[in-house]
């Protein structure tokens, strides 16, 4: 059977049909390579309150926050944001609350530091702090949910919020114990950027219809939370390089289903904190799935790292479109982040994609990380070597891209278990594998000028049906020695 045969058999979804506009009311069953929960629709008590707006464009934080707490204290309910264009501060979720925000709702939040003090524990980076949160914030609550077809917009990047961010402040934080790490911007001090949506330590947590237009920093971000559903949400986030689509940290039993991310940096991103204090708090990503989502332009499609220190495992990626993402899937991390990611499949994927599209790299820059940052000589295995292994990447078609597969790992911790298959790929070339053990790559074919597969210290190599396509000729193995 031909790879073409191969793909046309699979059925690889179109743009058409995946993301918000073809999401059905329930929730499918979930069929993944692990052991799954079943997720469904959460159930409020039937109990509905209305926010009433203040006139003259004034800031609507107290009302809307007066009713959740309300309905909240009373055995939960819905609390309905009506059409209209609202000016807010943070808002907090508490149990038991559905908050809604209707079609035609507009939440506008402020870009004053003071609109979301006092600061909240939350987590930037990898790294835990008190600072701003996010424009709606949960923190130990159970059974939130934030739903409709309104619409969550940032300030823009001229607000005091975001002069008074610094490019990586994050090294000043690790010099404090946790009690200790507050940034409140006080006396013209730093401040770190509100997520758009980040629920802390919450269990039972549904998102579902909302568009984010957010041009400052990070959109969907669910972290310490068990059960999560996020579908049908459209992310317009492109602005400047730090505006994550959705970013699942440090979270278990998640699905993320029919949504659409448009935005300047990663798209669906899996972290679970960063170096020492990710180890301290030690809480992995387990069991997430995606499917029927669409990413267009981004810095990658599906994306590990480089936080993950507290691990990542047990992902399954299936049935999306990728149009426009700088890679299709990528993993990073750096020698002294620390962590894992093991047992990831992604499989059934279109992607159109502008430089390497299959993509795994672990030393970083000399920016962030010093000579660490070179590749030799090989480093002690240290609690802060990260690891890879247990990757399998099938039933792909992928165009645009520069380069199919640029895959490494350390020359003191390879990357491992790695399978590719069932791939076809138009390329400007296809690539390499370095420090790596059991690579297998089977039924694959490119349009490429270039024939050639390098292979820099990879033992345990397999490869099958291998075809250059444009040329009428199997890719060259390129086997170079070793440098240590």
């Amino acid at each position: 059977m031909s790879i073409l045969t191969l793909l046309s058999a699979v059925a690889l979804l179109t743009a058409s049909q995946v993301g918000p506009d073809v999401m059905p009311e329930q929730i499918e069953p979930v069929v993944a390579p692990f052991e799954t929960q079943s997720f469904s629709r959460p159930v409020f008590p039937d109990r509905t309150r209305k926010v009433w707006m203040r006139r003259g464009g004034r800031m609507s934080t107290r009302r809307i926050q007066r009713v959740i707490d309300r309905v909240s204290r009373r055995g939960g309910g819905t609390v309905v944001i009506p059409a209209g264009v609202w000016y807010t501060g943070r808002i907090c979720l508490k149990n038991d609350v559905n908050l809604h925000i209707s079609e035609g709702a507009e939440l506008h939040f402020s870009g004053e530091i003071k609109d979301y003090l006092p600061v909240v524990f939350t987590r930037d980076e990898g790294v835990e702090l008190y600072s701003l949160g996010a424009y709606i914030y949960a923190n130990g609550a159970r059974h939130i949910a934030l739903t409709g077809k309104g619409r969550i917009i940032s300030p823009d990047d001229q607000c005091e919020i975001y002069r008074r961010n610094s490019d990586d402040p994050l090294g000043e934080v690790l010099t404090h114990d946790l009690p200790d790490r507050i940034y409140d911007g006080r006396d013209g001090g730093h401040v770190f950027i509100p997520k758009a949506f980040a629920p802390i330590n919450c269990e039972n947590v549904f998102v579902e219809g909302l568009t984010f237009e957010n041009r400052l920093y990070w959109n969907i971000v669910p972290q310490y939370c068990q059960h999560v559903v996020i579908r049908g949400c459209t992310v317009s986030s492109v602005g400047h390089t730090r505006t994550d689509g959705i970013d699942i940290d440090s979270c278990k039993d998640v699905l993320v289903e029919y949504c659409s991310l448009d935005d300047e940096d990663d798209c669906f991103t899996f972290k679970s904190g960063r170096g020492e204090d990710g180890r301290k708090v030690n809480r992995s990503t387990e069991r997430v799935v995606i499917r029927r989502c669409l990413a267009l332009r981004g810095g990658g499609g599906i994306v590990f790292g480089t936080e993950i220190a507290g691990g990542v495992r047990d992902v399954y990626l299936h049935d999306c479109v990728f149009r426009g993402t700088d890679h299709a899937v990528r993993f990073k991390t750096r020698r002294p982040r620390g962590g894992f990611v093991e047992n990831v499949t992604v499989e059934r994927v279109t992607a159109n994609v502008k430089h390497q599209a299959l993509w795994a790299e672990m030393l970083g820059s000399e920016r962030w990380v010093g000579e660490l940052a070179h590749r030799y000589p090989a480093r002690e295995i240290t609690p802060l070597t990260p690891w890879f292994r247990n990757f399998t990447i099938r039933d792909m078609e992928i165009t645009g891209c520069e380069t199919l597969v640029d895959m490494a790992g350390l020359p003191e911790m390879p990357l491992r278990n790695v399978s590719i298959s069932n791939i076809t790929a138009k390329c400007g070339q296809v690539g390499s594998f370095a420090d790596a053990e059991n690579i297998s790559m089977k039924n694959v074919n490119v349009e490429t000028d270039d024939l050639t597969l390098t292979l820099d210290n990879v033992r345990d190599a397999s490869f099958a049906d291998i075809q250059n396509v444009s040329l009428g000729k199997a890719v060259k193995i390129v086997t170079l020695p070793s440098q240590q």
